[in-house]
């Protein structure tokens, strides 16, 4: 047998398991009823295949809870604060966590921006610890510094060791602090005196400020704090400048500008954000209790972000209740031990197809049922007509 009638044999049998015979088109009829039919069943199609495509499209994002692992992890935390009615100066902000460690007076990566009383940006400042460049210092022993002589501040009785320096008026304040010592008159303070430390709190009086920055702690629960500096609380000035460091000028009113914990994520709601309260009465404190929920969010594309989400509730202490704790502002925070893994996906294009094709297959299947019915009802009925039957 040629190669021919080998290939004319297969085409043949092929032929044969065509599960789509062809009618002639003699034998069409085409109806009305059955070109509405067609019509709507297109529109339908069209309207069912661009819905498909659009969720096919669409990121869609799944949640997942698992138990969190993970150790040795930093915490960030990140702030933007305004206090209407507390200068900057007097603002401090310190971090003490369950495991020991404490942050008083932090300095780093925090911006202080002085407001006047209707809240109008004045200064911006970022508060270092450095050597004072006003006037000739006067060394550790007695005397002005010489000629290239390194310079080393009394601590005046708080220094740890005999070669400890004090260099600023925020030095002194912090050896102070670590003694558990309230500062005297800084008037008597040669770095406060030559930095005009006094004067700095006198000339901000009735002013307020914004503080705005990061922390990173250690991932357990703990606190941080805007409250009067511990280096203030138990000062004695002279009587003309008693009135800058009363309890009775510490007014802890605040508006929460920004408060997350980790970066950005799409969809992360923070609730504190917006949130403010004002005093009428000094010497109060006011705590956030947060709980802290791990999150993880993996995009579709780009880098895995990690994060966190929290809850929050609200207490005020009063006056009255507070006792012997500093006013200010406390945000005690605890750790979940439950993660979030959110994480974007989008249906394949495999399920795409296979929708699309069971969107077309099932309306052409269903429209074809429904133009037989009507076809052959309607034809039924013409037969009844001609034998007179319909009355």
């Amino acid at each position: 047998m040629s190669f021919y009638g080998i290939m004319n044999r297969v085409f043949s049998r092929v032929r044969n398991l065509d599960a789509y015979p062809k009618i002639n088109e003699d034998f069409y009829s085409r109806t009305l009823s059955g070109g509405v039919i067609t019509l709507l069943s297109s529109i339908a199609m069209m309207f069912l295949v661009i819905s498909e495509l659009a969720m096919y499209l669409q990121t869609v994002t799944e949640t997942k809870l698992v138990v969190d692992t993970s150790r040795g992890e930093k915490l960030k935390i990140n702030f933007d604060i305004s206090f209407p009615s507390v200068s900057c100066t007097l603002l401090s902000l310190d971090a003490i966590d369950i495991s020991g460690e404490q942050h008083l007076d932090i300095k780093h990566a925090i911006i202080k921006k002085r407001l006047d009383a209707n809240g109008n940006l004045i200064q911006v400042r970022i508060d270092q610890i450095g050597v004072p460049k006003l006037g000739k210092p006067i060394q550790k022993h007695g005397g002005e510094i010489e000629h290239n002589q390194t310079y080393c501040g009394s601590c005046y009785g708080a220094e740890l060791s005999s070669t400890e320096c004090c260099n600023s008026c925020d030095a002194v304040r912090e050896a102070y602090r670590r003694r558990g010592w309230g500062l005297m008159n800084p008037d008597s303070i040669d770095q406060c005196k030559r930095e005009g430390f006094v004067q700095r709190i006198k000339a901000e009086e009735g002013e307020g400020c914004n503080l705005s920055g990061s922390l990173q702690v250690n991932k357990v629960a703990g606190n941080f704090h805007f409250v009067k500096s511990f280096h203030l609380a138990n000062m004695h000035v002279a009587h003309d400048h008693v009135k800058p460091f009363e309890d009775d000028s510490y007014n802890i009113s605040h508006k929460i500008n920004k408060l997350s914990f980790g970066d950005h994520y799409p969809g992360i709601i923070n609730p504190l954000d917006g949130v403010q309260w004002f005093q009428h009465t000094a010497n109060g404190m006011y705590q956030y209790f947060i709980k802290v929920v791990p999150t993880v969010y993996t995009p579709l594309r780009g880098t895995v972000i990690r994060s966190n989400q929290f809850s929050v509730t609200e207490h005020y202490k009063g006056p009255e209740v507070r006792k012997n704790s500093l006013p200010g502002i406390f945000f005690f925070y605890d750790l979940s031990g439950i993660k979030v893994n959110f994480t974007e996906t989008h249906t394949s294009f495999l399920h795409f197809l296979t929708n699309i094709c069971a969107i077309v297959g099932g309306i052409f299947t269903v429209a074809g049922i429904f133009d037989s019915f009507v076809y052959h009802s309607q034809k039924a009925l013409k037969k009844k007509r001609d034998l007179g039957k319909l009355g």
